[in-house]
């Protein structure tokens, strides 16, 4: 059984969802003022531990030594609760011998808010109302609005945030940086962009929008001890946006195997890929299939390309196709005494190119679990992605990013600006299960239910990146296609391991040594 840490970890919310966990909270007695003193307090000890990060050449590198006591921290407090935890902060940080100091330009502010900021003055806190005041600093700490906010921030307070994100001074946010919408992520007029982000409670749904991540920082999670009940009170009937964590992704994995069992019962996936043009779309793609384990591997290519895929996959069934004149499969042909229905899953796109649109056209039209990528996902397009995905009676993985997404969809919402909400769009129109690629992959089931991979790398952003991504989705939804395992928390599962591999493999090689082919190596180091 999950532990509540874990459980807490995976779940992600909306403003209105946050607001309706809270209110149960307080309704049953919490006193608001207890938890914003908790909720501080755990801010302002991480607040010591955690090193400054100075801004170097254009970005912020860490320091290996925690805010020293005497440190010179300024505290941006708002007129709301969020205002109010920060004078929290200010309190503690000042009564462990820092010099603190306020910048409050509101005059306005909650009755809390208001008795926070009274007491920080009966202790000789400076408070300041311009940036023209402010003193120097080594750390500002932003509480000026939390979750919820909804409007466009104007002037003053809007100039204020873009002078203070010119100064070279790490910003740590608390629960979301100011100005960001808390569903989509969108700038609201302008953001302050944190270097460190405390997210309270639960994850908000904007630290997994593209668009925010570079406002957020690193990100953390305060866990304040909220009763799992009110989560699931609140949860119950809406869909599931999940965090996929290490703990959710390796359950899923199908280990450990039977002590007896053989190559056929640990799946058969068929990979049809490749073409004159893009030859090492198929390389890629079946070294990733590799990686997953699976038990046996076909892959369909063109005739030419046959014996380049048996050097790089001495141990892959390499099928030899007919081509057409520009080097694309011309139609399948399987070895005697097999078909389609052979096989445990299917994977098609990487490499084909739209001379390949039979063979697609063939592959959608069969029984078996299809994971469509690249020309796959174009000639789907052409086709009309929606009606003929709704035809299919087996499964179909669609892995997509923006630009073919669009193409896919035009009709559904934009991809750019609220990712979550696009995909689960797509999915309930298509009956598909959607992988939306990005900084932070989002995938859909037809039901509503959203899985986020909560971290990844620039250094994927190379090409043949998601061939691989395809080959190794392919490999464990063909050896999980007998059991009970859902399709879309394998697809999780593959795009978690993708991107890890991608970090583990930047962290050793840097950012500008992952290529591909490199990242299928790095691939065996996740389980």
């Amino acid at each position: 059984m999950q532990n509540r840490q874990e459980k807490i970890s995976q779940v992600v919310v909306t403003a209105g969802q946050m607001h309706d966990i809270e209110d149960r909270i307080f309704a049953a007695g919490m006193p608001v003022v207890a938890l914003m003193e908790k909720v501080a307090g755990l801010i302002a000890r991480r607040i010591q531990e955690i090193p400054p990060s100075p801004l170097f050449k254009g970005g912020y590198v860490p320091l290996n030594t925690p805010l020293k006591k005497g440190s010179r921290i300024g505290i941006l407090v708002g007129p709301g609760h969020n205002g109010a935890d920060a004078l929290v902060v200010a309190r503690e940080l000042y009564f462990r011998g820092d010099e603190v100091w306020i910048y409050f330009p509101f005059s306005k502010l909650k009755e809390l808010t208001s008795q926070h900021l009274q007491y920080a003055q009966s202790l000789g806190i400076p408070i300041y109302q311009t940036i023209e005041q402010l003193p120097d600093s080594d750390l500002l700490i932003d509480g000026l609005f939390g979750f919820g906010l909804e409007k466009n921030l104007t002037d003053p307070i809007a100039s204020a945030i873009n002078q203070l994100n010119e100064l070279s001074v790490p910003i740590y946010s608390i629960d979301l940086p100011s100005g960001l919408h808390t569903n989509t992520g969108e700038v609201l007029g302008t953001a302050v962009r944190a270097t460190h982000t405390f997210c309270l409670g639960l994850w908000k749904l904007a630290f997994f929008q593209d668009r925010a991540l570079e406002y957020l920082g690193k990100a953390e999670l305060i866990d304040f001890d909220i009763p799992l009940a009110d989560v699931e009170a609140v949860l119950k009937d809406a869909p599931r946006i999940k965090r996929i964590t290490p703990a959710m992704a390796l359950a899923t994995l199908p280990l450990p195997r039977p002590p007896v069992t053989h190559k056929y019962q640990e799946g058969h996936l068929l990979l049809i890929c490749g073409s004159r043009r893009y030859a090492g779309g198929a390389i890629l793609t079946g070294l990733g299939a590799r990686a997953s384990g699976v038990g046996m591997l076909s892959i369909a290519v063109p005739e030419s390309l046959k014996s380049l895929l048996v050097s790089h996959l001495p141990e892959a069934l390499i099928v030899g196709c007919p081509e057409t004149e520009s080097g694309a499969i011309a139609h399948l042909q399987l070895p005697e005494n097999t078909d389609l229905s052979s096989f445990n899953a299917i994977a098609c796109g990487p490499g084909l190119t739209r001379d390949a649109t039979p063979v697609v056209q063939e592959v959608i039209k069969s029984d078996r679990p299809l994971i469509l990528d690249a020309d796959g996902l174009n000639i789907l397009a052409q086709m009309g992605a929606i009606a003929t995905l709704k035809k299919r009676l087996a499964v179909t993985v669609l892995t997509p990013h923006t630009g073919e997404f669009q193409r896919l969809f035009p009709d559904v919402a934009d991809a750019k600006n609220d990712r979550v909400k696009a995909v689960q769009q797509a999915a309930a129109q298509s009956g598909a299960v959607v992988l939306l690629k990005g900084a932070r992959t989002a995938i859909a089931n037809p039901q509503g239910g959203v899985w986020i991979v909560p971290e990844s790398t620039p250094a994927l952003a190379r090409g043949g990146s998601g061939d691989v991504l395809t080959g190794l989705m392919g490999g464990l939804l063909a050896q999980v296609a007998t059991k009970q395992i859902l399709v879309e928390d394998i697809v999780a599962t593959a795009a978690w391991w993708h991107s890890q591999a991608g970090i583990i493999a930047a962290k050793e090689r840097t950012e500008l040594g992952v290529d591909a082919f490199t990242l299928t190596q790095y691939l065996m180091k996740i389980h």
